[in-house]
């Protein structure tokens, strides 16, 4: 187990270099607790720190595991705000590569012989795309097929453990403020984060969620996902097909292709819906240099290529139908069933009044109604939102963090294919035939004969429950009863304000490092 005081001399290291780009600035609010604010001043003293914080560059100067934790932040508007999430959004670009040379070693470790000149005819020793954990290069195998071949970065996963584990512990002390701090659950936040990385760091885990989404998205032609060489790929490399693409973030050379831009969009908003509405099983990545438009060719429209498959969603099938109801609701106006789907979920405490959310929602919703996205004022809607989730002590649901920050990308990314697309209006089709197919009439009958099947299938097993709890009179005694689980205790002997007070002290000692 970690020592307080490692992580409290980490936190001062990555504080003073978050101070020095500002990005310690919204913590200097009123409305944060005295102790964090009285750190975060400190911690800037003779930083020279912009008053605008730049986030991006803070998080990219912390390091890898930061910048992992900057973009999973981007899909949580709600804990950092509409400004901050825009501007972590550029540490989905491309990061400095790392010499040809340290990515061999690597690439021979993990190929039979020790050599990949036995497997690949020929490897562009310049990085097509480099990110905070590993990067990829462009190369031929031996029977001739152009592939990308993505390599871990050495080290990274040291790395990351190690950051994680601060992580989660200075979660554990921000949750202990309580307040709007527990509402938000830093610790579930963290433990997601974990959750992503560690998938991550496994990229036969990447091929294999490569090939399930190809399997999800028959049904969309259109929608590209790169075949799997399993034979050259392991726990370090991953070998897949190479997209003859141009990058969704090239504005240039999409300019100059003639393609049907409404007809891809329309693509992208579907294969969306084929993974998250029909499926449960989707991509949570899809940000524009994810993502490749294929020329048209060989009698084909223009299709739409997707790579780097790290970090993907599940939602299971009650949940689909809640978020199904609810995106049909919000489009035809029937707040009224959007606020009761909440209540059935869960996601709404049952002592607010339905009425009154409803209303809430109507607030929100029918000023963006029939509007184009590019006409709606997102940070206007973000807040009503917020404003929301507050007043109804909704907690934060972590099953449903990817597939919200996913939405927001996929409708970003739509918006720069055809500036006049409206995501909703492509949706409601979609969104409104699967609920007919999955809540008419045959499927209900068909999930209650699931369910019922399901109950008598656990009827041995409570049985064997009650026999247990009741005892025949004269049997063997029952063994003692197993010890709780030892809980360990977020605060030490000090309590979380008095740590980040002397958090914010040492930080004043850090600035003499540099």
């Amino acid at each position: 187990m970690t020592a307080t005081v490692t992580h409290l001399w980490r936190m001062l290291v990555w504080g003073r270099r978050l101070a020095r780009h500002g990005a310690l600035r919204p913590f200097e609010s009123a409305k944060a607790p005295f102790a964090m604010r009285a750190v975060a001043r400190i911690a800037r003293i003779g930083t020279g720190a912009p008053v605008t914080p730049d986030f991006a560059a803070g998080l990219g100067a912390v390091g890898p595991a930061a910048i992992k934790l900057g973009q999973a932040l981007a899909t949580r508007p709600d804990l950092i705000g509409p400004e901050a999430t825009a501007d972590l959004v550029r540490l989905q670009d491309s990061l400095p590569p790392l010499p040809f040379a340290a990515m061999e070693t690597v690439l021979n470790a993990s190929l039979p012989g020790n050599d990949w000149r036995l497997h690949f005819a020929s490897i562009d020793p310049v990085a097509v795309g480099a990110a905070s954990m590993a990067q990829v290069h462009r190369g031929v195998t031996n029977d001739g097929r152009q592939v990308a071949i993505k390599m871990l970065r050495p080290g990274i996963e040291a790395m990351l453990a190690e950051a994680i584990d601060t992580y989660q512990w200075a979660a554990g002390h921000i949750e202990l403020l309580g307040g709007e701090f527990a509402r938000l659950r830093p610790r579930a936040v963290i433990a997601t984060f974990k959750g992503w990385t560690e998938a991550e760091l496994d990229l036969r885990r990447e091929a294999s969620n490569a090939s399930e989404l190809a399997e999800t998205v028959k049904g969309e032609p259109d929608f590209v996902i790169p075949g799997i060489d399993w034979a050259r790929s392991s726990r370090r490399v991953l070998v897949i097909d190479w997209i003859d693409g141009i990058k969704m973030g090239d504005t240039a050379a999409l300019a100059a292709l003639d393609f049907d831009r409404r007809k891809l969009a329309e693509v992208l908003v579907h294969g969306f819906l084929a993974q998250a509405i029909a499926k449960g099983f989707f991509h949570a990545d899809m940000h524009q240099g994810n993502l490749f438009v294929i020329p048209p060719r060989d009698g084909h429209g223009a299709r739409l290529g997707v790579i780097d498959f790290g970090i993907m969603g599940r939602i299971n099938r009650r949940a689909r139908m809640y978020l199904a109801e609810i995106l049909f609701g919000l489009v035809t106006g029937n707040y009224a069933r959007v606020a009761e789907i909440h209540f059935e979920a869960g996601y709404v405490p049952p002592h607010h009044n339905v009425g009154a959310f409803a209303t809430a929602l109507r607030a929100v919703g029918e000023p963006i109604r029939g509007k184009r996205a590019k006409d709606v004022n997102i940070t206007q809607l973000l807040d009503g939102l917020f404003a929301i989730t507050r007043s109804f002590d909704m907690a934060v649901q972590p099953h449903l963090l990817l597939l919200q920050k996913t939405m927001v990308m996929v409708e970003g990314v739509a918006l720069t294919l055809d500036p006049h697309v409206n995501m909703w209006e492509v949706a409601e089709p979609y969104v409104r035939d699967w609920v007919r197919d999955e809540m008419g009439p045959e499927a209900i009958l068909a999930d209650r004969l699931v369910e019922n099947v399901r109950a008598l299938s656990q009827l041995p097993r409570l049985l064997r429950q009650w026999v247990a709890a009741n005892p025949i009179p004269g049997a063997a005694p029952e063994g003692a009863p197993l010890p709780p689980l030892p809980v360990r205790k977020l605060a030490t002997g000090w309590s979380t304000p008095w740590l980040l007070l002397a958090a914010g002290a040492g930080a004043a000692g850090v600035y003499w490092l540099g």
